[in-house]
């Protein structure tokens, strides 16, 4: 049998199953990416000698798969914002991003080391990887297609949508930490300085200001272009979303700065430009359809992992910590965050336990075993894994029966207030 036609003939049926998948499941208490992923793992499990997809002996490999994966769905994450930036406004998120993503951190990390026995650097690795939340998986939860509306989008959704565009470049300082740590030794005295100056202050400011200044150029191309030939709106071609994706992406990187944080930017940048033109829907439904298709290829390699031996390396302890993370970190540590926010108790805990792991974590993980020879690696890479299935299985049968609950409890109240 050929590789290559075999590789054809399953990149076929994803692509297809990825078209039809989602209007299958819709309404049921089941999602793509746990239908995905059991095809995956179904897949590497048939006598078909597929080469096994091992991130820990292909880590470059993977760390630019995720890559991809994560800054094309950060993309379709700020374009489909409809609520103006705000301090107000964005309340919720920056509770989540100040407070619940470091206290995140902070916990795991310190269950990593006392209870799965990691080392220090690993365990900040950890924490830091398994910190933000999913904007590749968590399509069910999030917001949906751009409109006109700015109060259209409920807090849940919006707080969901907006953290996890934002809370995959807040982490990469705790990761250059951890790597700082398996370089350096865990005495900050020889890191500290540099690491506040340099990945702190300097790839925050970076990431922020050339994201800002791509997306307010290229709303002025896109938008306001004094020739109608290259007033990109007026021709409706989706595909310059990749165009703005990689650009701002490679520019920031280029510069030294977060590119994650640029890309998610950059998206709400383009949409504040001309908030209420269609042709926010041209490129929302273009990176949607990229998004899938990268989402249905990652999922079935994360699938022939499993398969190939990934959790391997788990231990009854690491997977005790992930459960806690997962069913108990998390939810305390984000309710909490959001006492005060807007919305309800109820809310806040819907908020709080839909924080979802996947891709992002998957590229911190890869990102920084490539970087520098990590101790415990193939620990690491099976906690993160074993978390990765458990929020897939969980967060995906849930989504479906928690949000249909929200929104009727949004109807009985609008009503009540009519």
């Amino acid at each position: 049998m050929d590789l290559a036609d075999l590789a054809f003939a399953v990149a076929g049926v994803g692509a297809l199953l990825a078209g039809l998948l989602p209007r299958l499941l819709e309404g049921r208490p089941l999602s793509m990416p746990v239908a995905f992923l059991g095809l995956g793992m179904l897949v590497y499990a048939l006598p078909l000698d597929l080469p096994a997809p091992d991130p820990i002996a292909h880590a470059e490999v993977a760390q630019h798969l995720t890559e991809v994966g994560v800054i094309v769905a950060l993309m379709g994450a700020g374009l489909k914002l409809d609520r103006p930036v705000g301090w107000r406004r964005w309340a919720s998120t920056w509770r989540l991003l100040a407070i619940a993503m470091p206290g995140t951190i902070a916990a795991t990390a310190l269950l990593g080391w006392w209870w799965a026995g990691l080392v220090p650097a690993a365990a900040v690795l950890l924490g830091s990887a398994l910190a933000p939340t999913d904007p590749v998986l968590a399509s069910d939860v999030q917001v949906g297609e751009p409109t006109e509306d700015e109060d259209s989008e409920d807090e849940v959704r919006f707080a969901l949508t907006s953290e996890a565009g934002l809370n995959d470049a807040l982490a990469f300082p705790f990761v250059y930490a951890a790597i700082a740590m398996a370089t350096h030794g865990a005495n900050p005295a020889g890191w500290i300085g540099r690491w506040a100056a340099l990945d702190v202050a300097y790839k925050l400011a970076v990431g922020v200001l050339l994201g800002l200044a791509t997306g307010w150029l290229l709303g002025r191309l896109f938008f306001r272009a004094s020739k109608d030939s290259v007033r990109l709106a007026k021709h409706s071609e989706g595909f310059v979303a990749l165009a703005a994706t990689f650009l701002a992406y490679g520019i920031t990187e280029l510069a030294g700065g977060y590119g994650f944080l640029a890309v998610f930017v950059c998206a709400v940048s383009i949409r504040a430009s001309e908030r209420s033109h269609e042709f926010h829907q041209v490129l929302h439904d273009f990176t949607e359809q990229i998004e899938r298709l990268l989402t249905v290829l990652l999922l079935l390699l994360f699938g022939g992992a499993v398969v190939g031996g990934l959790l391997s390396d788990l231990t009854w302890r690491a997977a005790a910590v992930g459960l806690a993370l997962v069913f108990a970190v998390r939810p305390l540590i984000a309710w909490l965050a959001l006492r005060g926010a807007p919305g309800t108790r109820g809310e806040h805990a819907v908020i709080a336990f839909f924080g979802i792991r996947g891709i992002g974590s998957f590229y911190y993980l890869a990102y920084a075993t490539a970087a520098v020879s990590f101790p415990q690696a193939g620990e690491l890479w099976a906690l993160v894994g074993f978390v990765v299935i458990v929020s897939v299985v969980v967060h995906g049968v849930s989504a479906t029966p928690v949000m249909r609950w929200l929104d009727r409890r949004h109807e009985r109240s609008n009503q009540a207030r009519r």
